[in-house]
């Protein structure tokens, strides 16, 4: 028998027996179903967990610290954080260096004055780490001057009048413009003395742009000014210089905190791993994301295991209905043997038809769960906005079906119809030619 006999074959004998092999196919489709829907709210339960914990910080970050760690361990300095640069799958980094002593540099325009926190990071990351702003523009390729400045959205509101003892601020949220405009204003960097009979030394800056607010971010957007890290322990060297402070050369220089970015949230385990191999403490929010996740793919475990029990009583029915067939047709089997047909050829047409059966099911399964995963998003306080939210995976989802749930409910319901015709198949064939002719 050529395929094409074999085909048509299989689609005339459940034709026959239609109202059966409907109601077979009804078992798979509601098994199907069952899987995709338990599934897929695990799926969307999972995608819930990650956007809650995206808006506590990035998935993608970690922070690396230098408190307590041993006196044997290298200090975290810039040589320690070029090896952080070669690990795998690291993509962005930077430290955030402070002052050691605080107004030591500050930041005028005319008779204002900004002398609170001043970051030394490293300014060509920054874009790459999610720092996001609202004027200017980042380094390019070629970089920036060594002098250029970011402020953060609430750094403008920090110049006060220093000619006024009282009412010298502008406070944000007042409905006022602050004192200075850092594009439009000039500015410089301050290095102060200690000491009447010497004055300040004074540095051009350069204004790069203003951040958006994100408090979650290490160090936070929400507060301070950025400027390089060379560029800032140079004004640092100037201070120490015009106030005669010597620096111990010989101690142990070391980045209170360093914020390392990875390329993606499934490998922050391993890097952070490492990290901690060479003896830093690290946090990240794997430590929470991990134990969540494993308890979502457990959930959906159990939720698909309970689904697959519907889908085993689909197998029933269509093993069931397969036997069934057989007794109808022994004598067509029986004709068909003393035709001359191959074992194999029978086997092969129950076979067809139990794949058939559910593969049908399986893809009316699946169009039956988009329209259940829809009604759950609908009214059960998903947010999917039309009939493809569940396909889309949009975040706020209750039920969410990915691309390879689909793809194996399809492969699953159609090979327990397979497996569900082994068994009748091999009745069949086993059947004699001669008693089977006789049969009436």
């Amino acid at each position: 028998m050529s395929i094409k006999d074999k085909i048509i074959m299989c689609f005339s004998n459940l034709y026959k027996r239609k109202v059966r092999t409907l109601l077979t196919t009804v078992g798979v489709v509601v098994g199907t179903c069952a899987i995709i829907i338990t599934v897929s709210l695990g799926v969307g339960m999972q995608q819930a967990q990650e956007e809650a914990l995206s808006q506590m910080g990035d998935l993608t970050i970690i922070n690396v610290n230098s408190y307590g760690i041993s006196p044997d361990t290298d200090p975290l300095d810039d040589a320690m954080l070029e090896k952080f640069r070669e690990l795998d799958h690291v993509v962005a980094l930077t430290p955030a260096y402070q002052l050691n002593n605080w107004g030591s540099i500050s930041i005028t325009s005319g008779k204002y004055k900004y002398d609170s926190m001043i970051y030394g990071v490293s300014l060509n990351d920054l874009e790459a780490l999610g720092y996001k702003l609202t004027e200017g523009e980042w380094p390019g390729e070629e970089g920036v001057k060594e002098n250029t400045v970011y402020f953060s959205s609430s750094a403008v509101y920090d110049f006060y009048n220093t000619k006024k003892r009282s009412n010298n601020r502008v406070y944000e949220g007042s409905g006022k413009d602050p004192f200075v405009d850092p594009n439009k204003d000039k500015m410089k960097f301050v290095v102060s003395s200690q000491k009447e009979n010497k004055k300040p030394k004074e540095f051009d800056l350069v204004y790069g742009g203003t951040m958006e607010q994100d408090w979650s971010k290490n160090p936070s957007s929400g507060w301070g000014v950025f400027v390089s890290v060379d560029y800032l322990k140079k004004l640092e060297n100037e201070y120490n210089k015009l106030n005669n402070i010597t620096v111990n050369k010989d101690a142990k220089k070391s980045y209170d905190s360093v914020t390392v970015k990875v390329d993606d949230m499934n490998n922050v385990a391993a890097v952070e791993e490492v990290i901690q191999g060479m003896g830093y403490t690290t946090n990240s929010m794997e430590t929470i994301r991990k134990p969540m996740q494993e308890k979502a793919q457990k959930d959906q475990l159990m939720l698909g295991s309970l689904g697959a029990i519907s889908l085993l009583v689909a197998a029933l029915g269509i093993m069931n209905t397969m036997m069934m067939s057989i007794y109808e047709r022994t004598r067509e089997i029986g004709v068909m043997k003393v035709l001359g047909c191959f074992i194999s050829d029978i086997r092969t047409v129950f076979l067809m038809e139990a794949g058939t059966i559910g593969f049908l099911g399986g893809v009316l399964g699946v169009g039956v769960s988009y329209g259940v995963s829809y009604l759950i998003n609908t009214f059960g306080g998903g947010g999917s906005q039309d009939i493809y939210g569940a396909l889309q995976g949009g975040i706020g989802s209750t039920s969410v079906i990915p691309w390879w749930l689909v793809v194996g409910a399809l492969l699953f319901s159609t090979l327990v119809g397979l497996l569900s015709g082994i068994y009748p198949a091999n009745r069949a064939v086993s059947i004699s030619a001669l008693s089977a002719i006789k049969q009436d």
